[in-house]
């Protein structure tokens, strides 16, 4: 969908900005620009809607070469979403998300019927922040107009230049949340820069690592934080990039294991006494469905042992749980919040199994040692510690 064939960016004064960048970024794709200050990140993405214009090489977008495409006309068919947002002060925020629709042509009852759809797309209720104006709403609700009217001539390109770099960090996170739910649906071509290497993870399909203007690495995010190209690039994602792939490493069924079990409606005696010859200490507590209904305690069912209760009646509410496929990240926030030695996995409300600190660790250096290779992670062997 973009593609950049030997691009370079040379200023008057003889400063390079960028200097031979030959890459692709697939339809549907969104890819992270990141680097410090000052390593041409913007600029490269500048040059897609022409706003900086290239020195040498080509950018195609869907195969046309822009540099004979109006550079209205082509910005028109490109959304953009800035930092700051940049939304008209005089103008409704139905207005503002209207602004391409109207200036392509469209009949005003049909951007506006546009502009509410959208609105009700990123989480704001058009009835409600319609007829607003910009000082009326925070600074993560202009974001979400930002995006909004970005999309609202529904283009296939999606240029983002620090989108959530206005907001704090609860708000940040929420915002990347929606969007990457956003992005799930409509599937737009997205450059996205920013210069936090966390962002970059989180949001890319792919990841551009800038040095001073080039690429020095253009690869998946695990790839990049699992097996860095050059030392530059280990520096800039940090030692702590283990820690950082948790966030785009997902709880497989390989990682899982199988926990004692209880059922609801068990007379709590038997219970107690089958638990105690497992030599379990706790179970996880299931209805007839194989759905999670809490968890239990060995010791609280031995000291009751009464078969006029049932399970259910002394079940605990559990707090520690994910789905299926979420991050390793997400798994091990919920084990530290609650203080929990394992994580339920649910798919929908069925117990799936419970993740561990120890297989925890095993999936990180799966997927690490699974890039290192080449291969699969189920097809990565390696002894367990506890195995030692």
């Amino acid at each position: 969908m973009i593609r950049f064939e030997q691009v370079s960016k040379v200023y008057p004064d003889g400063t390079s900005a960028v200097d031979g960048l030959d890459f692709e970024v697939a339809e549907g794709e969104l890819v992270t620009l990141v680097g410090p200050s000052g390593c041409g990140k913007t600029t490269t993405m500048m040059m897609v809607n022409r706003l900086i214009e290239p020195t040498a090489g080509r950018i195609l977008v869907n195969g046309e070469d822009i540099a004979g495409v109006d550079p209205v006309e082509l910005r028109r068919r490109i959304g953009y979403v800035i930092q700051q947002v940049g939304l008209f002060p005089h103008r409704t925020v139905l207005d503002n998300t209207a602004t391409v629709p109207f200036l392509t042509g469209w009949k005003k009852d049909r951007a506006r019927a546009r502009a509410a759809e959208l609105l009700d797309l990123v989480g704001l209720d058009p009835s409600v922040y319609g007829p607003r104006y910009p000082e009326q709403l925070s600074g993560g609700q202009r974001q979400r107009v930002g995006v909004a009217r970005a999309l609202a001539a529904d283009p296939p390109v999606l240029l983002m230049d620090e989108p959530f770099g206005a907001v704090d960090p609860v708000v940040r996170e929420r915002l990347q949340d929606e969007f990457l739910g956003l992005q799930a649906t409509v599937r737009k071509t997205v450059l996205l820069v920013t210069h936090d290497i966390e962002e970059a993870v989180r949001m890319g399909d792919r990841i551009a690592v800038y040095g001073q203007g080039h690429i020095e690495q253009f690869d998946t995010p695990a790839s990049v934080l699992g097996a860095p190209a050059t030392p530059y690039v280990a520096q800039f994602v940090g030692a702590d990039r283990g820690l950082k792939r948790l966030s785009v490493t997902s709880v497989q069924q390989e990682d899982l294991e199988e926990p004692p079990r209880a059922r609801l409606d068990e007379p709590v005696g038997p219970a107690a006494a089958r638990l105690r010859a497992e030599g379990a200490r706790w179970a996880v507590v299931l209805n007839e469905r194989g759905e999670l209904h809490g968890w239990v305690s060995t010791d609280d069912l031995a000291r009751v042992g009464s078969d006029d209760l049932v399970v259910g009646n002394l079940a605990r509410r559990m707090n520690a749980w994910v789905p299926m496929g979420a991050p390793l990240k997400h798994a091990f926030s919920e084990m530290l919040q609650w203080d929990a030695g394992w994580v339920a996995v649910l798919d929908g409300a069925r117990l799936v199994g419970v993740l561990t600190p120890r297989k925890l660790h095993e999936a990180l250096r799966r997927s690490v040692e699974a890039d290192a290779l080449g291969v699969a992670p189920h097809e990565v062997a390696f002894d367990s510690v506890a195995d030692a």
